[in-house]
């Protein structure tokens, strides 16, 4: 039987406004992010911010305030301080994956007080990490299933969580290949063949009418998904990169294609060097390198380059779509926002919606006002589903 017992008084608001916490653009979005999604006080992230000049700053203040809410038992803000502190530490770093488990130890004390239930979905030969929600069963509109991208863990969806249960849906979140425990605890690569742990995800709770919500990275891998498997009914992108080898300008796309596909082994060499630097500029592909599992950095550049328009089959897909995108997005080019609206020609509606500096969300993944994207995807998944028009 379902618990429905979903109401613990644990409520997040959602700060509006992109802050300006940090002169460095890395260290600034990565403080709104935990700010937007209500885990961090703005007081003690301008104070972070303060004596913040590389990473190591970074994890060492971000600690330090760890213990702070700990000894204050603010044990939420403590968990999620945690997270951040191991954010930018390379993964080959042993003390990431104990500052990992005490977040997790922490955070899913909590969630699972919450209603919260983890679950671990058979996948090949390992699991998949899942959370599921319910909401009151007497209100229920439908399923929401969501997952992240690059850098991003399940638990990091809480709110998001509270906030569509709260509007009457049960909701899934799961760990797909290299992302949280896939990779840490299951050794699953990534891959962007990502209709393999959706499919496996819908089989295993039996789910046929799902609003699928991918995010940064997730707004391309949801796209693939949706392509292969009819059950999701309705998608949500919140970002998109729609094609990664077409990011750099059209005039630089031929030196580009140079070094990845004729200068190889200079372009390894180089990319070597930069996670070498352990610096706030190695961590990109650092984190890559751990996701793909590999010590051979062309085995990044192989995967990047294979994130293209065509392996989308975005004439798949006949489904309702709602897509986000920030103008002043510094990790998606804004170019790939039309680009994927027009790529959608046999779906059966396409929603986009731009967000300018004035909404406070034209940041990557709406972070700045992410309270305003969740109340336009509420409000479009109810009048889609009120419309009830979805093609077979």
């Amino acid at each position: 039987m379902k618990n429905i017992d979903v109401h613990k008084e644990i409520k997040f608001e959602f700060p509006v406004g992109y802050m300006a916490f940090h002169k460095n653009e890395a260290f600034n979005f990565q403080l709104n992010r935990f700010y937007s999604f209500g885990y961090a006080d703005y007081d003690d992230l301008m104070d972070i911010a303060k004596h913040v000049e590389n990473v190591d700053d970074w994890k060492s203040q971000f600690l330090l305030y760890a213990k702070k809410m700990e000894a204050v038992d603010n044990m939420l803000r403590a968990a999620y301080y945690y997270r951040a502190a191991e954010f930018f530490m390379p993964p080959y770093d042993q003390e990431k994956a104990e500052i990992y488990n005490t977040f997790q130890k922490i955070i899913h004390s909590i969630m699972m007080e919450d209603g919260i239930e983890f679950i671990q979905v058979p996948y090949e030969e390992a699991f998949l990490p899942c959370l599921r929600r319910y909401t009151d069963q007497e209100k229920k509109k439908g399923d929401l299933l969501i997952h992240g991208g690059f850098d991003s863990y399940k638990e990091e969806f809480y709110s998001t969580m509270k906030y569509f249960t709260d509007k009457g849906y049960d909701v899934y979140v799961f760990e797909g290949p290299g992302q949280g425990e896939a990779i840490r605890k299951f050794n699953l690569p990534i891959h962007h063949h990502w209709e393999k742990p959706t499919s496996t995800v819908l089989d295993y709770f039996a789910l046929d009418d799902v609003t699928l919500l991918g995010v940064s990275m997730g707004g391309y891998l949801c796209f693939r998904a949706a392509a292969f498997d009819k059950r999701i009914k309705r998608l949500i992108a919140s970002s998109v990169a729609y094609d990664y080898t077409d990011f750099p300008p059209k005039l630089l796309q031929p030196i580009v294609y140079l070094f990845y596909n004729v200068f190889k082994k200079y372009t390894a060499n180089a990319i070597l060097k930069v996670i070498e630097q352990k610096d706030i500029k190695s961590w990109y592909f650092a984190n890559l390198q751990y996701m793909l599992k590999t010590n051979d950095p062309m085995d990044m550049v192989n995967f990047l380059t294979s994130m293209t328009s065509d392996e989308l089959h975005c004439e798949n897909i006949t489904q309702d779509v709602l897509i986000l995108t920030g103008r002043d997005d510094h990790a998606c080019p804004f170019k790939m926002h039309d680009k994927q609206v027009k790529a959608l020609i046999h779906a059966n509606s396409v929603t986009d919606k731009v967000y300018y500096e004035e909404t406070k969300a034209s940041h990557h993944c709406q972070i700045g006002n992410i309270g305003l994207s969740f109340d336009d995807m509420s409000d479009w998944i109810d009048k889609i589903r009120g419309n009830n028009h979805v093609k077979n």
